[in-house]
């Protein structure tokens, strides 16, 4: 009986005798549910003689005895996924001796009542589905992505591990245990008051790596808080899936002329690229110029390691805007690195009919506003700049229109993407459904977002070096004015450059006069972020016209310089960066067919984490190790850089596997109603 506004409702209840509940594989995912009904008399009698059956379903009866604990067990064995509110096929969730289940070979969800071990009653609900067809489509597609995030290779002792029902554990190690006079072997996983959990192997699409910005804090077993955790960050998943496709969905019927097919400008521009593209470079540039000749607007995303070739291909795309009757534009994060795109391109350009013009702050007023004018007038074809191009007075030209004689802005590169403000990317944001964007990201996606994304986003990658790139040798040693001494007079006698990271402003100068002292031939420079942008320019350009032998740099650095003659760092105290940061810098040498050499320098006291960070950057020397080095740093990076920071806190909560698994199970939810 139940009261509605002062009326008492009579609810007719529907209980049954037994129930049959079956494994979530692929056999069962094949079969209707009115077989299961046709057959469960031959089902019951082969549980009694063949293992296949009686490990993969769970038949019950009112009234009879079962273990609660090993019932729940076997729900999870099965494959079904513990939730708070149980609404879908492949769930249970359970309070006290109340257990609710979605059996996938029934169209409605059960309630067990258990009164100690004993089963009181077995209800139908009134959850249901209508198609069951549509929701085993579903569940397919889930078994495979959950095979896809749960990739346990390479597992070792400590490695942290989240459960899909249970939360983030420690692995301890493989063991085997006797079950009805056969061994099974088992994920043994530690949790919080030390606490173990064996997972059958079998299941391992119920684990995944934990992946995020920080030491996770070990679950609670048997505690509702996972549960809780979860279905938060579900909702989390969702919102921003729905913003996504909103995003998506408009960029869908926006339209604009298609670019043209390759001319003779394209051709003479890739001939003049003075090294051979690699194969995925290659494959990028195809994938670019095939969107650009459709007549839907562009959103895709370039990631590639440092130096591994994506400035080309931003380059290329920009020329074919221009050959196509557009403009295009590069905005980049620092004013240093702006300046640099600009001087490279203007070399590459200097014999093609192309127009290219430098905006940032650092020029006068007057050049700004006739550079302005000019860009309004259609009189500049590739403009480079800084946030600056995001000012009012460029606002109308920003947004994309097409008229006969002038069609105005077409293509927007953004080098660095994350290395922007919170409101740029709004105004990013704004631009994305009418204008052809090509972002670039040094900072690698990681594989499982990249499939979380691939139904909305496009992603390119280079991961392959550029021909005759050598692996920088790396050497990590104590600090010793030998070792510095003997690698600048190397790098000199072959008449190239130095980079010496010193991360301290307030001494720089002071390790200037050491370094003249050891090195009196050298000439140095110096570069950090507290010098007027007009000095840090010239500081760079007279390095970069070899006026300098020896920069010393804070990490300034880090950011897109591309100095081929530059085949020497000396990193003055390794220990005070982090290992991604290390990784980023390091990739700022090597840029030629010359050996680099990467020289990593420590106190006498190495504390462990340090020494571990040293060794995994010692160990990842081969090229395009990024996606080797960074699994929990550069990848959980490159995640928060396209989710937002507030992804990223939700991706500590789970783990970056199960987030991105979340995620792509919101987006199928959400086209399915679209």
């Amino acid at each position: 009986m139940l009261k509605f506004k002062g009326r008492v409702i009579s609810v007719k209840r529907d209980f049954i005798d037994r129930v049959l509940i079956v494994a979530i594989i692929p056999y069962f995912l094949e079969k209707g549910n009115l077989w299961f009904e046709e057959n469960l008399e031959k089902i019951l009698e082969a549980r009694k003689t063949q293992s296949f059956w009686e490990d993969n379903t769970l038949f019950l009866e009112k009234s009879k005895i079962y273990h609660l604990s090993s019932f729940l067990r076997k729900l999870d064995e099965l494959g079904y996924e513990r939730v708070w509110q149980v609404t879908e096929p492949g769930e249970f969730s359970q309070r006290g001796g109340i257990i609710e289940v979605f059996p996938i070979n029934l169209n409605c969800a059960i309630r067990l009542e258990f009164l100690g071990n004993r089963i009181e009653s077995i209800e139908r609900l009134e959850v249901k589905i209508k198609d069951e067809k549509i929701f085993k489509n579903i569940l397919k597609k889930r078994l495979r992505s959950q095979r896809v995030y749960s990739d346990l290779t390479g597992l070792k002792p400590g490695d942290y591990l989240v459960h899909l029902d249970h939360g983030i554990g420690r692995f301890i190690r493989l063991v085997s245990l006797f079950y009805k006079g056969r061994p099974i072997k088992y994920y043994l996983l530690e949790y919080a008051q030390g606490a173990k959990l064996y997972v059958p192997l079998g299941l391992e699409r119920k684990l995944s790596r934990y992946i995020g910005f920080k030491k996770p804090a070990l679950s609670k077993l048997g505690s509702l808080g996972w549960q809780k955790t979860k279905r938060k960050i579900k909702k989390e998943a969702e919102k921003l899936a729905k913003e996504l496709l909103e995003i998506y969905a408009k960029r869908e019927i926006s339209l604009r002329p298609p670019y043209l097919p390759d001319n003779e400008i394209d051709k003479i521009l890739s001939f003049t690229f003075p090294f051979e593209e690699t194969p995925d470079q290659i494959k990028a540039l195809e994938d670019i110029k095939k969107d650009l000749e459709k007549d839907k607007p562009m959103d895709r995303i370039l990631c590639g390691d440092v130096g591994f070739g994506k400035t080309e291909i931003a380059l290329r795309a920009m020329v074919k805007a221009v050959n196509s009757g557009f403009q295009a534009a590069m905005i980049c994060p620092t004013t240093i690195l702006a300046n640099q795109h600009f001087q490279t391109f203007k070399k590459r350009l200097k014999n093609l009919p192309i127009k290219i013009a430098l905006l940032t702050r650092l020029q006068t007023k007057k050049e700004q506003e006739k550079i302005v004018k000019q860009v309004k007038k259609g009189e500049v074809d590739i403009v480079v700049g800084t946030h600056r191009l995001l000012s009012k007075d460029l606002q109308d030209w920003l947004k994309p229109y097409f008229q006969e004689k002038r069609k105005g802005l077409g293509l927007l590169v953004i080098d660095d993407e994350q290395k922007f403000g919170v409101r740029q990317k709004e105004k990013f944001k704004k631009l994305r459904p009418s204008l052809d964007i090509l972002s670039l990201s040094a900072t690698p996606i990681p594989r499982t977002l990249y499939m979380a994304l691939s139904s909305l986003k496009d992603v390119s990658f280079i991961q392959t070096p550029p021909t005759g790139r050598l692996p920088i040798k790396t050497l990590v040693l104590p600090f010793s004015e030998k070792v510095i001494k003997e690698a600048i007079e190397k790098e000199l006698r072959r008449g190239g450059q130095v980079y010496y990271l010193h991360n301290r402003i307030e001494t720089i100068e002071a390790t200037r006069k050491f370094l003249k002292t050891l090195v009196p031939r050298a000439s140095f420079g110096i570069a950090h972020g507290k010098l007027k942008e007009k000095d840090l320019i010239k500081t760079i350009s007279d390095f970069q016209n070899k006026k300098v032998d020896v920069l010393i740099a804070t990490t300034i650095i880090e950011n897109g310089l591309d100095l081929p003659n530059v085949n020497t760092l000396i990193v003055a105290d390794a220990t005070k960066l982090g290992l991604s940061q290390a990784y980023q810098i390091r990739g700022r040498i090597g840029r030629s067919h010359l050996q680099g050499f990467a020289y990593f320098l420590y106190g006498h006291r190495l504390k462990e984490k340090a020494k571990l960070r040293l060794r995994a950057l010692k160990e990842a020397e081969r090229l395009g190790s990024g996606y080797q080095i960074a699994l929990r740093d550069l990848e959980i990076r490159g995640a928060g850089n396209i989710l937002g920071k507030e992804q990223s806190g939700n991706i500590n909560k789970v783990g970056l596997n199960l987030y991105c698994q979340m995620l792509t199970e919101a987006v199928e939810k959400l086209k399915r109603k679209w």
